[in-house]
């Protein structure tokens, strides 16, 4: 027996463990205070109600022999395939349907879609960085490359002629910065990935969090990206299904290397390797594009959006620099006095009683950064934001 030793290669990620463990240790001394938590990426609103009454139907289903379903197709339903192709459509946006894969989350299928790629292709990705995209190409042994991500670029780095790169991660809106690219700049991208016949990586995560003409949802608003670009979206921010495990992925059938379908080959890797997402998540998750749902949706979305604004406002009156917030659930700022995050961690902690996430647990560009989210519930946010001005006021 050989093991893959490229594992023994992965830094052990101590970010979220070592913030539960000195949150801990702070209530534990602390047992009449009360902390407010602005750091977790997990959403907090309860799921529409289009969605559960759509999911309860399908129990009941479920439980009739006539309705009945077992082993479903591997790439999705084709209820929800067409719902999501609509989706893009009405954005401009235009996809076949059998270009839509349903996954059970983006962050799956953003590792798994390495499986179609060999290992000798050197790797881009943003520094700071969502730890997937570094971590799974380090356990198949790639070369990874980093652009700097920083407060001179706003934190969205550009294509750089001289960087021979194979497969690109672009993150946008991203985390942890919650900066947003615009269509100009993406179109920077896909030209430079066609001229080097790469392949873009698109996570997009957070597109429902844009509202500012300009700035794109999809990868695919920019000409040419078919043949250059996969994108991966999920509904865990979108609709709220963190616990529940919904995503899907678009893979362009104008996407080649070679001669070779990279819509075949995922198309292939899928119903090896993975046997589809449950019908009664995939039927919950088709009420997310019905009337009722967008709607209900739309309205918890507004919660977020509000928090985001609170936590923008607040840094505004303080003249903290800072990205996202504006298109994004993140708020990414400039750490006030601090040019260590764990030390501003701690002091926010000790002081407000407020809990974020330090940038350094992102990558080397994040030294001197700290992250906080607009998923708490709005109470929680604005007696945050309150705390915060009287701390650094």
């Amino acid at each position: 027996m050989k093991l893959n030793k490229n594992y023994l290669r992965l830094e052990e990620s101590y970010l979220f463990s070592t913030v539960a463990h000195k949150v801990s240790a702070f209530a534990a001394e602390h047992p009449d205070r009360k902390i407010l938590r602005m750091g977790i990426g997990d959403v907090t609103l309860p799921l529409a109600p289009a969605v559960i009454s759509a999911m309860h139907a399908a129990v009941t289903e479920m439980g009739d022999k006539s309705t009945f379903r077992g082993y479903g197709p591997e790439q999705g339903y084709d209820f929800l395939r067409e719902s999501i192709r609509a989706y893009y459509g009405r954005r401009g946006v235009s996809l076949d349907a059998d270009e839509i894969f349903i996954s059970d989350g983006a962050k799956s299928d953003l590792g798994n879609i390495l499986d179609i790629f060999d290992t000798d292709n050197t790797v881009l990705v943003p520094d700071p960085v969502y730890p997937v995209y570094v971590d799974t190409n380090v356990m198949a042994g790639r070369k990874i490359l980093f652009s700097d991500a920083n407060a001179s670029n706003a934190f969205l780095p550009m294509p750089d002629e001289k960087v021979e790169a194979d497969i690109i991660y672009l993150c946008s809106p991203n985390n942890p910065t919650g900066a947003a690219y615009s269509v100009e700049q993406l179109k920077a991208w896909v030209e430079y990935a066609r001229k080097r016949g790469a392949v873009i990586l698109y996570d997009a995560a957070y597109e429902c969090f844009v509202t500012e003409k300009g700035l794109a949802r999809s990868i695919f608003e920019i000409e040419g990206a078919k043949e250059c670009a996969i994108e991966f979206c999920s509904f865990s921010k979108t609709a709220g299904f963190t616990g529940t495990r919904c995503g899907y992925t678009v893979v362009p059938k104008a996407l080649q290397s070679e001669g070779i379908s990279c819509n075949k080959l995922w198309l292939r890797r899928q119903t090896t390797k993975f046997n589809g997402v449950p019908y009664i998540v995939q039927r919950g998750a088709a009420a997310v594009f019905t009337e009722e749902g967008e709607k209900q949706i739309a309205e918890n979305l507004s919660v977020y959006r509000r928090n985001a604004k609170r936590i923008s406002d607040c840094l505004d009156s303080l003249n903290i620099w800072y990205t996202g917030g504006k298109n994004s659930p993140y708020v990414w700022f400039r750490c006030p006095g601090y040019d260590d995050s764990w030390q501003f961690f701690d002091k926010l902690l000790e002081g407000a009683g407020i809990v974020g996430t330090p940038g350094c647990g992102f990558g080397k560009n994040g030294q001197g950064y700290f992250r906080l989210t607009a998923f708490a519930s709005e109470e929680t946010t604005q007696e945050a934001m309150e705390r915060l001005k009287e701390f650094l006021g």
